[in-house]
């Protein structure tokens, strides 16, 4: 009975992940759309999504110390699933054990795909709208004619956006 316990907590494990992989592409869309009300809201449902997953991987660490009581072993390992797997005897089980294992694996390796891309899109936004900035008010001490470099006091200073004077 645990094992069959673990297994389903794995399955709803993946799905969860497949959840945060969907959200993953909204987030990349929403990216190079620009659209932070978007962004948001993908980010607020990816923290909800989050705490059930902390639920599920707690759920899944207290069903795999009870199947490995249940097979005689009294201690809390933390034991992969490639391990876990060889203490399962039953043809069967074992199959299903290892094809979740692969299964949340490719699904996990997608989703820090994903994830990798989509910081680098942000990353690049962030470069951009900083270089846009630069290209509006232009860097601070930024000047467009020629001044000798002994003339230190006739050069003006333009100020920035923002103006801490004002």
């Amino acid at each position: 009975m645990p094992l069959t316990t673990l297994l389903e907590l794995l399955e709803r494990l993946d799905e969860a992940h497949i959840q945060m992989l969907d959200l993953a592409a909204f987030k990349k869309q929403t990216i190079m759309d620009n659209k932070v009300d978007g962004l948001i809201d993908i980010l607020n449902r990816e923290s909800k999504l989050m705490k059930l997953i902390e639920q599920l991987e707690e759920q899944r660490a207290q069903a795999a110390y009870a199947f490995l009581q249940g097979v005689g072993i009294r201690s809390n390992l933390n034991l992969n699933l490639s391990e876990l797997s060889r203490l399962v005897f039953d043809p069967e089980d074992k199959s299903r054990l290892l094809h979740i294992q692969q299964k949340l694996s490719g699904t996990l390796r997608r989703l820090k795909q994903a994830n990798e891309l989509n910081q680098k899109l942000i990353e690049q936004s962030l470069t951009f709208i900083d270089y846009s900035l630069d290209l509006l008010v232009g860097r601070p001490n930024q000047d467009f004619t020629y001044h000798h470099p002994s003339d230190k006091g006739s050069g003006s200073t333009r100020p920035g956006l923002f103006d801490a004077r004002g």
